[in-house]
C-alpha cells in the first residue's frame, strides 16, 4: 500500500466516525481512544502531502507551466486543508469541545465537501454496530 491509500483509507473511517458522532451514537473509552488515534494520523499525514506537493510544485513549475496543473494543485491543496480541519473537529467533538449547533453545522458542511470531492456516499443508517459503544 501506498502512503495515499492509507491515508484515505484513514480519512473514510474519519468521515463515518464524524457522522457517527452528529448521530450521536454512543462513543464509549475504546472508540474514543481510536478516534483520537485517528484524527492525528489524518492530520499529520494530510499535512504531509500537502507539504510533498508545495515541494512538487516549487521544483516542477517550470517544465509543468499549465494552468490545469495549478488548478489541481490548488484543489488538493485545499482538500488537505479540509481533512485536517475535519480531524480537528472530530477530535474536539469526540472531547466534548463542539457543543454549539453552528459548530455542528461547520462540522457537516465540512464533511458534505470531503464527501463531494471523494464521491463517498454513506449512510449512517447502514450501520447498527455503532449503536453500541
Amino acid at each position: 500500500m501506498f502512503v495515499n491509500d492509507i491515508f484515505l483509507s484513514r480519512l473514510k473511517l474519519l468521515i463515518i466516525m464524524a457522522k457517527a458522532y452528529l448521530k450521536n451514537y454512543p462513543i464509549g473509552k475504546y472508540r474514543k481512544s481510536a478516534v483520537i488515534e485517528n484524527t492525528h494520523h489524518v492530520f499529520y499525514h494530510s499535512l504531509q502531502l500537502v507539504s510533498e506537493t508545495f515541494s512538487f510544485e516549487n521544483h516542477e513549475s517550470e517544465s509543468q507551466s499549465g494552468i490545469t496543473s495549478e488548478i489541481e494543485i490548488e484543489e488538493e491543496r485545499v482538500f488537505h486543508q479540509r481533512a485536517q480541519l475535519l480531524a480537528v473537529m472530530v477530535k474536539a467533538g469526540v472531547e466534548n469541545r463542539l457543543t454549539e449547533d453552528f459548530r455542528k453545522k461547520a462540522l457537516q458542511d465540512n464533511l458534505d465537501r470531503i464527501c463531494d470531492t471523494l464521491i463517498f456516499n454513506f449512510h449512517i443508517r447502514d450501520l447498527d454496530v455503532l449503536k453500541v459503544a
